[in-house]
This record gives structure tokens, C-alpha cells and sequence, in this order.
């Protein structure tokens, strides 16, 4: 491919210089790369100009007061990563045929993945990307998972990964548009023809600084990132989800609302049973029930905004709704890891926020003959403020709450573990999140069920610079057994 085909207006000699990939690691620059030179919060990939161009690199998108020495062409933008993710995008086209994206704090993960089964049972060979990586499914029908790292990985990824799916003959994909990746412009360049709202609370503030700020980068999704002839699916319950009708509306979206406030998919009534939950909704005019065999509220959420996704993109209803019957577990989010010898269960979820925690812990109460023991930390490096809320929850809504490490990461546990305990009184502290998990499964009964919040999927527990091997499924299958 030539630097003219991706470059609109650009001809001569400039023109014709092969392109060969993009990067925005310089240490991955080779002949006829486009090398994107970025400000980042640790790195100035401005540094590193020089260094692409004495590898090969044939252009360089940077700011206009960038220095580029001669033997590249200068792509000069205000903005240099959105430049560069669409430069990428045509270079790495095409796509699946059929993309969506979620945005919000809580249930994105969930949600794509709920999305990816929904599309499979409609036929459609689908896939989702987001914090468990890339999920598709085998030739015996089994979902299979390739991980990324990162909740929405860097742009050069995202779309070498979207480009790879649809040569693997993936047709609809779904992603998770976390606000870091919005706000780094790490979701632009290919179509999205829809665009999902979970809900909005408190997490990120370390890196965005308010509430408003977190808000408007995950707003760009409806604002900028979706086609302009697109569709909004809106969880209707969340106080913040005025805000995303209103711009869906502005910028002539369609407009998909669940919830009990939703008028699409309207959740009339929701029950819980032995093995999940009954849902009554109102659709097209109708009545409908459904058993959706996943527990707790925010899983019927997460469900009902998969569904809209699928509504969005062709299916019919009572499709869509059967096959929400028929969805399976999420890895990490309230996914039971063991009953005990004793019968009780243990549930592992992703939940490391305060409104995460809480949700686990209401989704689980209803189920609990006797008491709900929870097991849970906060994560080093990270926003400082949930630590004292979530330890006020879990005092509160569990029967017995334990405070255990997290990913301290570089800051010191027992300082992050202090911070949690000051704001739950009555709450135990065990510093080694093994000992931690041993301790709540021993002192379980046949009634109780207990809950390890906060790591989910991961299977690292990260420790000053290390990554330790660390999965609480497996722990918690080890201590039971």
C-alpha cells in the first residue's frame, strides 16, 4: 500500500512511499512504517522521532510543533493519536462486518460477552473484545480466549485484532470502550454501528480528576465514535443516562432503552430463583417471561443490554429473548468457583469498585439461607476515595467481611488494607489474600455463601513490579478441596 492511498491529497514522490505497518512503539518501527509520536503520561513519544526515522519510518503522525529531521513526512495534527487511528484504520481495513461498543463503569465485560452468545445462537460467527481479551469460539463450540492485557488495547492492536477476526471470518464483533481508551482516542478509525450505556460510578479518578471528566470521555462514544446513521442502547436506570439519550437524540441515533425505566425492553418485574432469576418484560406491546439463568440484579442489566444489541443489529425478539434463557456464566463475574463440602457455594466476581462491590453483594443476599462471608481488598496505585466506601459496604450488606491485598501494586498493602478497615468496623483482616480465602471457606456452612470480590478473571496478583500467579477460582477450589 502507498502513503497516498491513506493519506487523502497527498501525491508526488511523498505519495508514493510504500507503507508497510504502523506504530506507535518505536522499538517496532521498520522500513516504510508510519510511526505515531504521542504525549503520554510516563513517555513523550516525541523522544523517540529521530530514532523511527533511522529505522525506515516513512511518516510520522505528530503535533505540528513536533520535530521531524528529513526522510519522513510530517503528518501535523492537533490531535495526533485520532489522525493516527484513522490513518491506521484504512490501513489495516477491513473490519467485521458488524461492530458494537459498550461504554460505563460496571458491565462491559459482561455485556460483550453476553452479546457474542446472543449473535452466536442467531448463527452469526461472532467474537468480543474487552478485559478477558479476545473471545471466539472453537470448532466443538466452545468459547476460546486470547488475552490483550488491557480493557481496550493500544490503537495499533485494537485494529490489527479487528482486521485479524475478519479474516477469520468473524462477521459481528463487540468491544469494551473503556474511558482511558476514549479519551486516548484507542476506539476510532473503523465503523461502530452501535453503541452501548451501562452506567456511571465512581472509579478512574486518579487518572480522569472528576466525575464530569470521567462522564464526557465515556459521552465521546455517542458524541463522536458511532456512525452518525447509528443506534444507541441505553440502560435507562442509571441517573447518567439522560445524558446519553440526549446526545443520541442530538446527533439523530436510533434509540434502544431497557430497564425498568427502559421503554424497548421494559423490566416489569424481576424474581430470583434456586439457579438464577425470572424476568417479566414488557416488548412490542406484550408481556414476556424469561428465565435468565444468571444471579443478581446487574446480570439481568448486563443481559437486557446485550439483548438491545441484538435487537440493533437485525435480531428479531423472540429470538433475542430465548436466547437470553440460554446464556452461560461470564469468567470472573459472579462466576461459583466450588460448593463446599458443606454445600456452600463460592463466587468469584470482578467487582473492585464501590458500586461493583455492592451490586455482587445484592445479587447474592437474596440467595443466602444463612450468612454472606466476603472476602475483598482495593487495588495500590489507583484511586484512593473507594477504599474507605467499599469497606463501609461491605460493613453494612455482609454478614462477615474480610479485608485482604488486592494488587497493591507499588504501594504498601497494609496502608491500603488500614484505609479500608477505619471506614468497617466489625470487618476481619487477613494481609495474604490466599490465607483470606482459605479462612472464609473453612468457617462457611451448609447455608452460607461466600463471595471473593475485586481480581475476578485475573490470574496475576500484582505485587510492587511483579506479577505473582494469583487466580482466585483456582485458590478458592484448592481451599475447599
Amino acid at each position: 500500500m502507498k502513503l497516498g492511498e491513506l493519506i487523502e491529497g497527498l501525491s508526488g514522490p511523498e505519495g508514493e512511499a510504500r507503507v508497510t505497518g504502523c506504530a506507535i512503539d518505536h522499538r517496532k518501527v521498520a522500513p516504510g512504517t508510519i510511526f505515531g509520536a504521542f504525549r503520554g503520561v510516563v513517555r513523550n513519544g516525541e523522544d523517540f522521532i529521530d530514532g523511527a526515522v533511522q529505522a525506515g519510518a516513512v511518516a510520522i503522525v505528530a503535533r505540528p510543533e513536533a520535530n521531524v529531521p528529513p526522510g519522513a513526512l510530517h503528518i501535523a495534527a492537533a490531535e495526533p493519536r485520532r489522525a493516527f487511528a484513522r490513518i491506521a484504520a484504512h490501513f489495516f481495513a477491513p473490519f467485521p462486518e458488524t461492530v458494537v461498543a459498550v461504554t460505563g463503569t460496571n458491565g462491559k465485560t459482561s455485556t460483550v460477552e453476553l452479546t457474542r452468545q446472543l449473535w452466536r445462537m442467531q448463527g452469526h460467527s461472532a467474537a468480543s473484545i474487552g478485559t478477558l481479551g479476545v473471545t471466539t469460539t472453537d470448532s466443538e463450540g466452545h468459547a476460546q480466549q486470547v488475552s490483550t492485557g488491557l480493557t481496550t488495547p493500544d490503537i495499533v492492536t485494537f485494529l490489527s485484532n479487528m482486521a485479524g477476526l475478519r479474516k477469520e471470518g468473524i462477521t459481528h464483533a463487540a468491544f469494551e470502550a473503556s474511558s482511558h481508551g476514549l479519551a486516548q482516542f484507542r476506539t476510532e478509525g473503523l465503523p461502530v454501528r452501535v453503541a452501548a450505556f451501562t452506567n456511571l460510578t465512581r472509579d478512574h479518578l486518579d487518572y480522569h480528576g472528576t466525575m464530569e471528566a470521567y462522564l464526557e470521555a465515556k459521552l465521546r462514544l455517542f458524541s463522536e465514535v458511532v456512525d452518525r446513521d447509528g443506534t444507541a442502547v441505553v440502560w435507562a436506570d442509571d441517573p447518567a443516562s439522560s445524558r446519553v439519550s440526549e446526545i443520541a437524540r442530538e446527533r439523530g441515533l436510533k434509540l434502544i432503552s431497557v430497564g425498568t425505566k427502559g421503554e424497548t425492553l421494559k423490566l416489569v418485574d424481576r424474581q430470583p430463583t434456586q439457579l438464577g432469576q425470572l424476568l417479566m418484560i414488557e416488548a412490542e406491546g406484550k408481556a414476556h417471561k424469561v428465565n435468565l439463568p444468571l444471579i443478581g440484579a446487574y446480570q439481568a442489566a448486563n443481559a437486557l443490554v446485550a439483548a438491545g444489541f441484538a435487537l440493533a443489529t437485525g435480531g428479531k425478539l423472540a429470538d433475542v429473548l430465548a436466547g437470553v434463557s440460554r446464556l452461560q456464566p461470564v469468567r470472573g463475574r459472579l462466576e461459583r468457583a466450588v460448593i463446599t463440602a458443606k454445600g456452600a457455594p463460592v463466587y468469584v466476581d470482578y467487582a473492585h469498585t464501590p458500586d461493583g462491590l455492592q451490586a455482587a453483594i445484592e445479587a447474592l443476599k437474596p440467595h443466602a439461607k444463612d450468612r454472606l462471608i466476603v472476602v475483598f481488598g482495593a487495588g495500590g496505585d489507583r484511586d484512593t476515595g473507594k477504599r474507605p466506601e467499599m469497606g463501609a459496604i461491605a460493613a453494612k450488606m455482609a454478614d462477615v467481611a474480610i479485608v485482604t491485598d488486592d494488587n497493591p501494586r507499588t504501594e504498601d498493602p497494609a496502608s491500603i488494607r488500614s484505609a479500608i478497615m477505619a471506614a468497617a468496623p466489625g470487618a476481619r483482616e487477613i494481609g495474604d489474600r490466599r490465607s483470606a480465602i482459605a479462612a472464609a471457606i473453612a468457617e462457611a456452612g451448609e447455608g452460607d455463601i461466600v463471595l471473593i470480590a475485586g481480581k475476578g478473571h485475573e490470574t496475576g496478583q500484582i505485587v510492587g513490579d511483579l506479577v505473582l500467579p494469583f487466580d482466585d477460582v483456582a485458590v478458592a477450589r484448592e481451599a475447599a478441596a
